[in-house]
């Protein structure tokens, strides 16, 4: 027979181990241009962040990031874009992925751009300072990096 207080005690466990195994992922951006300002648009095309810490209980799936100069549009058309999916992997080879995406007709390159996981996959990321970058997603190449790490941050730069 279970007792309200071990009922208690039991319940207090498994929510304690609930929120220390919850799934958050934090996006921080570094702004060194020096203008614009860093935008973080979920999938619908809403603002999560204007250059601040992002931080969301859960996945962030299908995200971008750009640097808003005037001359992109809502969408981050004709600018350089961080695509963005951070998720706790179900299984091997299926965590966050994350590429810099400057493809015509939609996209142009627009500044140094790049990104790092931290907290996971600590120094896997890729930097794009020139538009003679390796040809971006979806045509492979090293500007899409996996990980698949619990959790994992990421830092979005401009013009480091």
């Amino acid at each position: 027979m279970v007792t309200s207080k071990r009922l208690t005690a039991t319940l207090g466990f498994f929510s304690t181990a609930a929120y220390v195994y919850a799934e958050s992922h934090t996006v921080v951006f570094v702004n060194d241009c020096g203008f614009g300002t860093p935008l973080l648009k979920a999938q619908d095309g809403t603002t999560l962040s204007t250059g601040g810490t992002f931080t969301i209980n859960g996945p962030l799936i299908g995200a971008i990031a750009f640097l808003q100069t005037g001359s992109c549009s809502d969408k981050g058309e004709g600018c350089t874009i961080v695509e963005i999916t951070l998720q706790n992997p179900t299984t091997p080879g299926n965590g966050s992925s994350v590429d810099i995406n400057f493809l015509p007709p939609d996209h142009t390159f627009s500044g140094p751009t790049g990104f790092g996981y931290f907290n996971g996959c600590d120094g896997a990321g890729a930097d794009c300072t020139t538009p003679n970058c390796p040809t971006p997603f979806p045509h492979q190449g090293p500007l899409e990096v996996d990980c698949d790490a619990d959790n994992v941050n990421l830092a979005v730069t401009f013009c480091d």
